[in-house]
């Protein structure tokens, strides 16, 4: 393992101004700070990073360069973005040094009263030594994320492989830091690749995974526009840019493969495993089930550890839900014929459900946003036309939810990430989305979802679904509005109720801690589709083309 650190001179000054953002944000962590955000960006009033340390709240201004100095322009904009963000005490972090202009500007500010403080070349070297070799934590392993930990280690140990299956919210990111740090402990010299389908993941993964690594341990991006000059350490990368350092030679000791579900038969995830044959490769997805069918565990092996849904909300790691499926506009119909016609199933959706309006899904939304505490909720649309007319359906429709917003994937990553930020802070009170929030993005504060789409994958409904269980302080239940219009929809979520249902003992009598409901607003419609579903038990992910043969109703059926 190289002395070079994440501070050092020469990995500040080739790692180029993003790099040292994320150098800063890092030290940070490691110094205990809370909340820390990046702000960097047009619009960002001078700042580059807020964060929070004891009772003070700092605003960090990033100046790198190539040069030996910085100019006075960095201390006016630490002042500008002091006052903006109403900053107790605020930091100019550079990899060279003030000049004399700088340094003067800077006294002439702190003679009226307004501090400016210089992190420099020669003060980041020595901060490092100074801080803890791990970031501060307050979170303990749980009992079920260590086994799941060991399990790992030990299918790693044995078969070179290994594949964990977690719900969205129990920690899979965690676990998989957790393998690293370990591995890195027991070999210190060894290079780690984590790999991921897309460039704002692999984001996300190296900021969570500083929180399992020793300080000295250098983390890097491999994407399409960030190539480090080493890749010595711990290195994130998609999965085209990961292929093509390997075709240059790159051989790590161990691979993370996260959102495992995107491996398939033939591909990118296919050609790097096969090439990288020799290292320790693992898995780990909320949703192992893919379209085409192809089995995740034939690369992976069987999982090592998995752990559901209904798991998690039955010992009390997931939110419990209060799901209700509004299917009163059934055509009655249409379920009199479907025994006789053997529909396929998009004919018999196309039939059978009559969507609802606009308008009454605004109804239905303010009852439960009503009755919820400290309400933050987001609506999984059809198409983004859609997603952005029900933002403005609901802008209207109250004073309470005028600032309402469309999310995309036409907004940039600024854009999103100012947005989310927004909306974790109450300022938006909804986002109505079409898939950008399905992977990779954490909303622990969403306690209403609702569903006016159709998917017919069963990994997007639980990704989705997933959204609104991380648990936070004072939530304990997550309200799940689904206007359902296909009936695999209805199958999965009848699915997801009688795994919960099998964790109830005799009389309702809970073995576990799950107190979630899932209810059908039409009782009649619940009854019918327990009696279609038992008899078509691979309903949930079948195709549109498949003509399955349903049971006589006619005892649920009104006359």
């Amino acid at each position: 393992m190289s002395e070079e650190h994440f501070l050092s001179p020469t990995v500040l000054l080739s790692g180029g101004p993003n790099r040292f953002n994320l150098a800063i944000e890092r030290l940070l962590l490691h110094l205990g700070f809370s909340d820390v955000r990046v702000i960097d960006g047009s619009g960002d009033g001078g700042g580059d990073i807020l964060g929070v340390r004891g009772s003070d709240l700092f605003i960090f201004q990033n100046k790198w360069t190539t040069g030996q100095s910085i100019s006075r322009d960095a201390v006016d904009e630490a002042e500008t973005a002091k006052a903006k963000y109403g900053a107790d005490r605020a930091v100019v972090a550079t990899n060279a040094a003030p000049d004399a202009g700088a340094t003067k500007r800077a006294r002439r500010l702190a003679g009226v009263g307004v501090s400016i403080e210089f992190w420099t070349r020669e003060h980041l070297p020595r901060l490092f030594e100074a801080i803890p070799t791990l970031i501060p934590s307050h979170f303990e392993l749980r009992p079920y994320q260590l086994k799941a930990v060991e399990a790992l280690q030990r299918d790693l140990r044995e078969h070179g492989r290994g594949l964990l299956v977690l719900a969205t919210g129990l920690g899979k990111t965690v676990i998989g830091g957790e393998v690293i740090a370990q591995h890195i402990q027991a070999h210190p010299v060894d290079d780690i690749l984590v790999v991921a389908h897309m460039k704002d993941l692999v984001q996300q993964l190296e900021r969570a995974l500083w929180r399992h690594l020793p300080k000295q341990i250098r983390t890097q991006l491999l994407t399409g526009d960030s190539k480090p000059v080493s890749l010595e350490g711990v290195t994130c990368a998609t999965v085209e840019s990961a292929l093509s350092a390997v075709y240059d030679g790159y051989r790590p000791a161990l691979i993370m493969v996260d959102e495992t579900h995107h491996v398939a038969e033939e591909g990118q995830f296919q050609k790097l495993l096969d090439l990288t044959s020799d290292a320790g490769q693992f898995g780990v997805t909320a949703t192992p089930w893919r379209g085409d069918r192809f089995d995740i565990s034939s690369k992976f092996g069987e999982p090592s550890f998995k752990m559901g849904i209904a798991d998690g909300m039955a010992q009390g790691y997931l939110a419990q839900v209060d799901y209700r499926l509004f299917v009163d506009d059934i055509d009655w119909d249409v379920v009199r014929q479907a025994s006789k016609e053997g529909y396929t199933l998009k004919e018999l959706n196309a039939k059978l459900f009559l969507p609802q309006r606009d308008e009454t899904v605004a109804d239905h939304l303010w009852n439960v946003w009503s009755a919820t505490r400290n309400p933050r909720a987001i609506l999984f649309c059809r198409t983004i036309e859609h997603a952005e007319r029900m933002a403005s359906v609901l802008a209207r429709y109250s004073p309470v939810w005028r600032a309402t917003t469309c999310l995309h994937s036409k907004h940039g990553k600024r854009d999103r990430d100012v947005l989310l930020s927004q909306f974790r802070l109450g300022r938006v009170p909804i986002l109505t989305a079409v898939d950008i929030l399905n992977e990779g993005v954490d909303v622990p504060d969403v306690n209403v979802l609702a569903f006016l789409r159709v998917t017919h994958s069963r990994r997007i409904f639980v990704q989705q679904l997933g959204r609104g269980l991380r648990l936070r302080e004072g939530k304990e239940k997550v309200a799940v509005l689904d206007f359902a219009t296909d009936i695999r929809r209805v199958a999965a979520v009848l699915n997801l109720r009688r795994d919960l249902e099998s964790l109830r003992g005799p009389s309702e009598v809970l073995k576990l801690r799950n107190t979630s409901e899932i209810t059908f607003t039409n009782t009649d419609v619940g009854s019918l589709m327990d009696a279609w579903i038992k008899d078509a038990a691979s309903l949930e992910t079948a195709m549109d083309e498949a003509r399955l043969q349903f049971p006589e109703v006619a005892q649920v059926v009104p006359l």
